[in-house]
Protein backbone atom coordinates (compact mmCIF):
# COMPACT_ATOMS: atom_id res chain seq x y z
CA UNK A 1 0.00 0.00 0.00
CA UNK A 2 0.93 3.36 -0.56
CA UNK A 3 2.18 6.16 2.04
CA UNK A 4 -0.53 7.96 3.84
CA UNK A 5 -1.25 11.49 2.76
CA UNK A 6 0.03 13.64 5.07
CA UNK A 7 -0.92 16.91 6.28
CA UNK A 8 1.54 18.89 9.26
CA UNK A 9 0.07 21.57 10.98
CA UNK A 10 2.74 23.65 13.32
CA UNK A 11 3.00 27.02 14.45
CA UNK A 12 5.26 28.73 12.48
CA UNK A 13 8.84 29.21 13.50
CA UNK A 14 8.50 26.07 16.34
CA UNK A 15 10.79 24.38 14.36
CA UNK A 16 10.81 21.60 17.45
CA UNK A 17 7.25 20.61 16.94
CA UNK A 18 7.35 20.33 13.17
CA UNK A 19 10.78 18.23 13.07
CA UNK A 20 8.87 16.33 15.69
CA UNK A 21 6.19 15.72 13.29
CA UNK A 22 8.15 15.85 10.09
CA UNK A 23 10.08 12.60 11.33
CA UNK A 24 6.73 10.36 12.27
CA UNK A 25 6.06 10.97 8.84
CA UNK A 26 9.21 10.19 7.58
CA UNK A 27 9.13 7.00 9.27
CA UNK A 28 5.59 6.28 7.85
CA UNK A 29 7.16 6.13 4.34
CA UNK A 30 5.09 10.02 3.54
CA UNK A 31 5.98 13.07 2.12
CA UNK A 32 4.20 15.55 3.83
CA UNK A 33 2.37 18.65 3.42
CA UNK A 34 3.17 20.49 5.61
CA UNK A 35 1.31 23.94 7.05
CA UNK A 36 2.71 26.63 9.48
CA UNK A 37 0.14 28.63 11.27
CA UNK A 38 0.37 31.87 12.49
CA UNK A 39 -2.24 33.57 14.73
CA UNK A 40 -2.97 36.75 15.87
CA UNK A 41 -4.86 38.13 18.13
CA UNK A 42 -7.59 37.40 19.45
CA UNK A 43 -6.96 33.90 17.81
CA UNK A 44 -3.76 33.87 19.44
CA UNK A 45 -5.06 34.67 22.78
CA UNK A 46 -8.26 31.93 22.66
CA UNK A 47 -5.72 28.92 21.43
CA UNK A 48 -5.68 26.12 22.20
CA UNK A 49 -9.34 26.26 23.36
CA UNK A 50 -10.54 28.84 20.71
CA UNK A 51 -11.91 28.81 17.44
CA UNK A 52 -10.73 27.66 14.10
CA UNK A 53 -9.46 31.20 12.64
CA UNK A 54 -11.33 32.10 8.89
CA UNK A 55 -7.91 32.14 7.42
CA UNK A 56 -7.17 28.41 8.74
CA UNK A 57 -10.56 27.71 8.05
CA UNK A 58 -10.41 25.56 4.44
CA UNK A 59 -8.03 23.17 5.76
CA UNK A 60 -10.39 21.71 8.41
CA UNK A 61 -11.86 20.38 4.62
CA UNK A 62 -8.56 18.18 3.78
CA UNK A 63 -8.64 15.16 2.32
CA UNK A 64 -5.46 13.56 3.87
CA UNK A 65 -5.41 10.57 5.21
CA UNK A 66 -3.07 11.89 8.45
CA UNK A 67 -3.00 14.83 10.27
CA UNK A 68 -0.32 15.22 12.35
CA UNK A 69 -0.14 18.55 14.74
CA UNK A 70 1.96 19.81 17.02
CA UNK A 71 2.14 22.85 19.16
CA UNK A 72 -0.78 25.31 20.93
CA UNK A 73 -1.24 27.33 17.91
CA UNK A 74 -2.41 24.21 15.84
CA UNK A 75 -4.89 22.73 17.95
CA UNK A 76 -7.57 24.47 17.04
CA UNK A 77 -7.57 23.63 13.36
CA UNK A 78 -6.61 20.00 14.29
CA UNK A 79 -9.66 19.75 16.67
CA UNK A 80 -12.34 21.11 14.12
CA UNK A 81 -10.69 18.39 11.32
CA UNK A 82 -11.70 15.74 14.16
CA UNK A 83 -14.56 16.68 14.96
CA UNK A 84 -15.65 16.23 11.55
CA UNK A 85 -17.84 13.14 10.82
CA UNK A 86 -16.52 10.07 8.93
CA UNK A 87 -15.18 9.93 6.74
CA UNK A 88 -12.36 11.93 8.17
CA UNK A 89 -8.09 11.98 8.46
CA UNK A 90 -6.99 10.17 11.51
CA UNK A 91 -5.58 12.84 13.22
CA UNK A 92 -2.70 12.55 16.49
CA UNK A 93 -1.47 15.60 18.19
CA UNK A 94 2.21 15.16 19.60
CA UNK A 95 3.16 17.01 22.75
CA UNK A 96 0.44 17.64 25.02
CA UNK A 97 -2.55 20.00 24.04
CA UNK A 98 -3.70 21.36 26.94
CA UNK A 99 -7.13 20.60 26.30
CA UNK A 100 -8.87 16.88 26.48
CA UNK A 101 -7.18 14.44 24.91
CA UNK A 102 -10.44 12.58 23.98
CA UNK A 103 -10.72 15.37 21.15
CA UNK A 104 -7.94 13.31 18.71
CA UNK A 105 -7.69 9.67 17.58
CA UNK A 106 -4.12 9.65 19.17
CA UNK A 107 -1.79 11.64 21.14
CA UNK A 108 1.66 11.27 22.07
CA UNK A 109 3.26 13.10 25.08
CA UNK A 110 6.43 12.83 27.14
CA UNK A 111 6.21 11.36 30.37
CA UNK A 112 7.32 13.94 31.98
CA UNK A 113 4.21 16.29 31.07
CA UNK A 114 1.76 13.70 33.11
CA UNK A 115 -0.77 12.80 30.64
CA UNK A 116 -2.77 9.65 30.42
CA UNK A 117 -5.70 8.31 29.07
CA UNK A 118 -6.79 5.02 26.65
CA UNK A 119 -5.47 7.32 23.23
CA UNK A 120 -2.40 8.57 24.46
CA UNK A 121 0.99 6.98 24.39
CA UNK A 122 4.16 8.68 26.25
CA UNK A 123 7.87 7.86 26.07
CA UNK A 124 10.76 9.28 27.73
CA UNK A 125 12.37 10.95 24.18
CA UNK A 126 10.88 13.00 21.98
CA UNK A 127 10.50 11.81 18.32
CA UNK A 128 12.92 13.14 15.88
CA UNK A 129 14.20 12.40 12.55
CA UNK A 130 17.22 10.66 12.86
CA UNK A 131 17.24 7.31 11.15
CA UNK A 132 20.11 4.27 11.49
CA UNK A 133 21.14 5.75 7.72
CA UNK A 134 21.25 9.15 8.10
CA UNK A 135 23.52 8.87 10.69
CA UNK A 136 25.84 6.25 9.10
CA UNK A 137 26.33 8.90 6.10
CA UNK A 138 26.61 11.76 8.26
CA UNK A 139 29.03 10.10 10.03
CA UNK A 140 31.42 8.78 7.05
CA UNK A 141 31.05 12.54 5.78
CA UNK A 142 32.67 13.82 9.45
CA UNK A 143 35.17 11.69 9.54
CA UNK A 144 36.38 12.84 6.30
CA UNK A 145 36.29 16.71 7.94
CA UNK A 146 38.50 15.99 10.54
CA UNK A 147 41.36 12.52 9.25
CA UNK A 148 43.37 14.07 11.89
CA UNK A 149 41.89 14.42 14.74
CA UNK A 150 42.76 10.98 17.16
CA UNK A 151 39.87 8.37 17.83
CA UNK A 152 37.96 7.70 19.86
CA UNK A 153 35.58 10.40 19.82
CA UNK A 154 33.04 11.75 22.63
CA UNK A 155 30.88 13.83 21.36
CA UNK A 156 30.05 17.24 23.58
CA UNK A 157 26.69 18.83 23.19
CA UNK A 158 26.35 22.37 24.43
CA UNK A 159 23.15 24.09 25.46
CA UNK A 160 22.50 27.30 26.86
CA UNK A 161 20.43 30.21 28.70
CA UNK A 162 16.69 28.93 28.85
CA UNK A 163 13.83 29.66 30.80
CA UNK A 164 14.93 27.05 32.96
CA UNK A 165 19.03 26.85 33.10
CA UNK A 166 21.84 29.20 33.11
CA UNK A 167 24.84 28.92 31.14
CA UNK A 168 27.46 31.96 31.61
CA UNK A 169 31.04 32.26 30.93
CA UNK A 170 32.20 30.67 34.35
CA UNK A 171 29.94 27.73 33.97
CA UNK A 172 31.36 27.44 30.57
CA UNK A 173 34.65 27.46 31.93
CA UNK A 174 34.21 25.26 34.11
CA UNK A 175 32.90 22.82 31.92
CA UNK A 176 35.66 22.99 29.38
CA UNK A 177 37.94 22.49 32.38
CA UNK A 178 36.42 19.36 33.25
CA UNK A 179 35.92 18.24 29.52
CA UNK A 180 40.06 18.66 29.88
CA UNK A 181 40.82 16.10 32.40
CA UNK A 182 38.08 13.68 31.31
CA UNK A 183 40.02 13.89 28.10
CA UNK A 184 43.59 13.57 29.23
CA UNK A 185 42.59 10.84 31.46
CA UNK A 186 40.72 8.56 29.08
CA UNK A 187 43.06 9.38 26.36
CA UNK A 188 39.93 10.86 23.77
CA UNK A 189 39.38 13.65 21.64
CA UNK A 190 36.04 15.66 21.85
CA UNK A 191 34.31 16.53 19.09
CA UNK A 192 31.78 20.16 20.40
CA UNK A 193 28.48 21.38 19.06
CA UNK A 194 27.20 24.33 20.36
CA UNK A 195 23.29 25.39 19.90
CA UNK A 196 21.93 28.51 19.33
CA UNK A 197 21.41 29.02 22.45
CA UNK A 198 25.05 28.78 23.74
CA UNK A 199 26.33 32.60 22.93
CA UNK A 200 29.51 33.28 21.29
CA UNK A 201 31.14 34.43 25.13
CA UNK A 202 30.86 31.05 26.19
CA UNK A 203 31.95 29.43 23.18
CA UNK A 204 34.94 31.13 23.77
CA UNK A 205 35.65 30.05 27.52
CA UNK A 206 35.08 26.84 26.75
CA UNK A 207 37.77 27.16 23.70
CA UNK A 208 40.09 28.76 26.23
CA UNK A 209 39.88 25.80 28.62
CA UNK A 210 40.58 23.04 25.98
CA UNK A 211 43.65 25.00 24.07
CA UNK A 212 45.78 21.82 25.18
CA UNK A 213 43.32 19.16 24.07
CA UNK A 214 42.45 17.60 21.09
CA UNK A 215 39.29 18.41 20.14
CA UNK A 216 37.22 20.53 17.33
CA UNK A 217 34.67 23.03 18.19
CA UNK A 218 32.13 23.98 15.38
CA UNK A 219 32.32 27.56 15.21
CA UNK A 220 29.54 27.98 12.49
CA UNK A 221 31.89 27.40 9.90
CA UNK A 222 30.37 25.07 7.66
CA UNK A 223 27.58 22.51 8.28
CA UNK A 224 26.55 21.85 11.93
CA UNK A 225 28.40 18.50 12.35
CA UNK A 226 25.66 17.28 15.26
CA UNK A 227 24.26 14.11 12.72
CA UNK A 228 27.86 13.30 12.24
CA UNK A 229 28.24 13.26 15.87
CA UNK A 230 25.61 11.22 16.68
CA UNK A 231 27.30 8.50 14.29
CA UNK A 232 30.86 9.08 15.31
CA UNK A 233 30.87 9.50 19.05
CA UNK A 234 31.55 6.02 21.13
CA UNK A 235 29.79 8.36 23.63
CA UNK A 236 28.50 11.87 24.82
CA UNK A 237 28.37 14.47 26.57
CA UNK A 238 25.48 17.13 26.90
CA UNK A 239 24.58 19.94 29.12
CA UNK A 240 21.18 18.71 31.40
CA UNK A 241 19.50 21.95 29.63
CA UNK A 242 18.48 19.95 26.51
CA UNK A 243 15.77 17.55 26.44
CA UNK A 244 15.54 17.26 22.43
CA UNK A 245 19.94 16.64 22.43
CA UNK A 246 19.61 14.09 25.38
CA UNK A 247 17.28 12.29 23.95
CA UNK A 248 18.54 12.22 20.58
CA UNK A 249 21.61 10.58 21.51
CA UNK A 250 20.15 8.35 23.64
CA UNK A 251 18.51 7.29 20.28
CA UNK A 252 22.32 5.25 19.45
CA UNK A 253 22.29 3.49 22.51
CA UNK A 254 25.74 4.93 23.31
CA UNK A 255 26.50 6.53 26.83
CA UNK A 256 25.56 9.86 27.57
CA UNK A 257 27.28 11.80 30.68
CA UNK A 258 24.80 14.67 31.53
CA UNK A 259 26.63 18.22 32.96
CA UNK A 260 24.35 19.99 34.97
CA UNK A 261 23.84 23.44 34.88
CA UNK A 262 22.58 26.08 36.87
CA UNK A 263 18.50 26.13 37.49
CA UNK A 264 15.93 23.55 36.23
CA UNK A 265 12.38 22.76 36.82
CA UNK A 266 10.30 19.69 38.13
CA UNK A 267 9.62 18.26 34.63
CA UNK A 268 13.26 18.60 33.88
CA UNK A 269 13.89 16.32 36.61
CA UNK A 270 11.73 13.93 35.95
CA UNK A 271 12.94 13.70 32.40
CA UNK A 272 16.29 13.06 34.06
CA UNK A 273 15.38 10.34 36.29
CA UNK A 274 13.77 8.53 33.75
CA UNK A 275 16.76 8.65 31.51
CA UNK A 276 19.10 7.30 34.41
CA UNK A 277 16.77 4.36 34.97
CA UNK A 278 16.74 3.33 31.41
CA UNK A 279 19.94 3.31 32.39
CA UNK A 280 20.92 5.97 29.01
CA UNK A 281 22.30 8.39 30.92
CA UNK A 282 24.62 8.92 34.15
CA UNK A 283 25.64 12.38 35.51
CA UNK A 284 29.29 13.59 34.54
CA UNK A 285 31.65 12.40 37.31
CA UNK A 286 34.84 12.17 35.26
CA UNK A 287 34.26 8.68 34.53
CA UNK A 288 33.92 6.91 31.25
CA UNK A 289 30.47 4.26 30.61
CA UNK A 290 30.92 1.51 28.88
CA UNK A 291 27.73 -0.34 29.26
CA UNK A 292 24.85 0.33 26.58
CA UNK A 293 21.59 0.20 26.62
CA UNK A 294 18.33 -0.25 24.81
CA UNK A 295 18.14 2.78 22.39
CA UNK A 296 15.27 5.11 22.98
CA UNK A 297 12.88 5.64 19.20
CA UNK A 298 10.20 7.35 20.46
CA UNK A 299 9.69 8.13 16.44
CA UNK A 300 8.95 4.34 15.96
CA UNK A 301 6.54 4.25 19.01
CA UNK A 302 4.31 6.96 17.33
CA UNK A 303 4.31 5.76 13.82
CA UNK A 304 3.50 2.36 15.13
CA UNK A 305 0.28 3.51 16.69
CA UNK A 306 -0.49 5.71 14.12
CA UNK A 307 0.02 2.78 11.42
CA UNK A 308 -2.26 0.35 13.52
CA UNK A 309 -4.80 3.23 13.89
CA UNK A 310 -4.89 4.16 10.06
CA UNK A 311 -4.98 -0.01 9.18
CA UNK A 312 -8.42 -0.27 11.66
CA UNK A 313 -9.81 2.50 9.18
CA UNK A 314 -8.39 0.93 5.88
CA UNK A 315 -6.27 3.35 5.35
CA UNK A 316 -2.69 3.03 3.46
CA UNK A 317 -0.22 2.91 6.43
CA UNK A 318 2.28 -0.47 5.37
CA UNK A 319 4.96 1.05 3.91
CA UNK A 320 7.89 1.57 6.01
CA UNK A 321 10.07 4.31 6.40
CA UNK A 322 13.62 5.04 7.10
CA UNK A 323 14.85 2.08 9.79
CA UNK A 324 15.51 2.80 13.24
CA UNK A 325 18.57 1.35 14.40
Amino acid sequence: MSAPRTLIVAPAGKMGHEVQCVGVAERLGATPVIERVSLRPPWSWLAPHGPVPPHLRPLVATDADLVLASGRQAIPLARAIAARPAPRPFVAVLQAPRIDAAAFDLVWANTHDRISGPNVIQSVTSPNRLTAEGLAAAAEALSARLPDLPRPWVGVLVGGTSGSYRLDPPDADALGEALARFAARHGVSLVITPSRRTGEANIAALSAALRTTPHFLWRGEGDNPLMGIYGCADAFVVTCDSVNMIGEAAFTGKPILAWPLPGGRAKFRRFHEAMVAHGAMRWFDGTLPGAAYAPLDATGRVAEAVRAGLSQRGKPALTDGPAAP
